[in-house]
């Protein structure tokens, strides 16, 4: 396993004992769930483990139309000829690999009943087109996240489903950390990188307004990016975080006024 500074893994900078709770839910085949709102870094996380874990990383965007067959595989025609072809979680199975499944409550139901048997002490995998039935080794592992906040009625986690994983909560990390970190992955100087954290903060603790989540990690990054790179705070913040945030002109010019009070 690689040290966490190791160079050329990718960057994470861990809030709490998240990553020693990944590396003992992976050292004993246990299935391990994300929550935690969009762009708080749960994806980074999981390249970060699978890196410093020398682990082949399968990614899935789970989505409305996400069916078993696309994780499991399907024949394909090619050459004239019928051939099958392995999905992501077949794949990460047969490496030994991880399958992270991002969003897992978009996907269609189909796709828990096939979670299920990899999900306890059986951890198998039934190909049932192909009538092969995989073991999956030690060192597979999967990784799924959700946001609670975007769940509804249509759209929830079933308990059945959820407790067969271990859980680790993500939230928006504190300035004490995220300062670190969009200075870094952006190249913008701490002073100003400490700006738009604590724009990020009040934005964060907003309420009353036509705002589903507060801004993520990653649109900070976007605008720290674009100030270094040499555009004005005001366009930066415009394309990086006010449009992104919200279409409603009143939220739009309530934030603009937000951004106006930190920067003076």
């Amino acid at each position: 396993m690689k040290d966490l500074q190791t160079p050329g893994l990718p960057f994470y900078q861990p809030a709490a004992d998240e990553c020693a709770v990944f590396e003992t839910a992976h050292a004993n085949g246990l299935p391990l769930l994300l929550k935690g709102p969009t762009g708080c870094g749960k994806t980074r996380f999981v390249e970060h483990m699978a890196a410093r874990l020398e682990l082949p990383l399968h990614t899935v965007a789970c989505h409305d139309d996400l069916s078993a067959a696309d994780l499991i595989g399907r024949y394909l025609l090619k050459g004239g000829e019928t051939v099958w072809v392995d999905g992501p979680l077949t794949r990460a199975v047969r490496e030994g690999g991880i399958c992270y499944l991002d969003e897992v409550v978009e996907a269609r139901r189909d796709v828990t009943v096939v979670l299920h048997p990899l999900t306890d002490d059986r951890r198998r995998l039934m190909i049932d087109r192909t009538g092969e039935e995989l073991h999956a080794p030690a060192s597979f592992m999967l990784v799924a996240s959700y946001n609670p906040g975007y769940q509804n009625i249509l759209k929830k986690l079933k308990p059945s489903t959820r407790q067969r994983f271990l859980s680790i909560g993500f939230d928006f990390p504190s300035p004490e950390v995220e300062i670190p970190v969009v200075a870094r992955e952006s190249g913008l100087d701490a002073a100003r990188t400490t700006a738009l954290v604590r724009l990020a903060g009040k934005i964060r603790g907003l309420s009353g307004m036509d705002l589903e989540e507060g801004v993520s990690t990653r649109l900070l990054i976007y605008a720290a990016t674009m100030i270094a790179g040499g555009m004005s705070v005001d366009r930066a913040l415009e394309a990086a975080v006010i449009e992104p945030l919200s279409d409603e002109p009143d939220t739009q010019q309530a934030l603009r006024d937000l951004a106006a009070v930190i920067y003076g």
